[in-house]
C-alpha cells in the first residue's frame, strides 16, 4: 500500500520513540488542516502575503514527514512574489491540497487518530 508520507523519516527523527512518533503525527493534523485551509483562501483572494506565509509555515513539516509536495509548496511560495495570475498558481494548490488530503488519511489510519 502507498504511503503519502515518509514513516522511515519519522521513526529516525524519534529515535524509534512510538508514543513521540504519534505526538509528532497529532501535531500535524491538529496544524496543518487549517493551515491549509487558510492558504487556499489567502490564494483565492490573492492575498499573496498571506498565501506566503502559510505555504512557508508548512514547509518544514511536508520536508520532516517526507510528503511529495515540496516543489507545490515552493512554487506557491515563488508565485506569491509576482504579479501572475492566480490561475497559475492553483494547479499547485490543487496538488498540495490532494496530496496532504491523501497523507491525513494515512496518518490517522497509521496512528488511530
Amino acid at each position: 500500500m502507498i504511503k503519502y508520507y515518509a514513516k522511515e523519516n519519522l521513526a529516525e527523527i524519534a529515535d524509534g520513540d512510538q508514543d513521540f512518533l504519534k505526538i509528532l503525527a497529532q501535531t500535524f493534523l491538529e496544524e496543518i488542516p487549517p493551515d491549509l485551509h487558510s492558504m487556499e483562501e489567502a490564494i483565492e483572494n490573492e492575498n499573496r502575503e498571506l498565501a506566503y506565509q502559510f505555504a512557508h509555515k508548512m514547509k518544514p513539516n511536508i520536508e520532516m514527514f517526507g510528503i511529495d509536495a515540496l516543489k507545490d509548496i515552493t512554487s506557491i511560495e515563488a508565485w506569491s512574489k509576482t504579479s501572475k495570475n492566480k490561475a497559475t498558481v492553483l494547479p499547485h494548490l490543487k496538488n498540495v491540497t490532494t496530496t496532504l488530503n491523501l497523507v491525513f488519511d494515512d496518518l490517522r489510519e497509521d496512528f488511530q487518530l
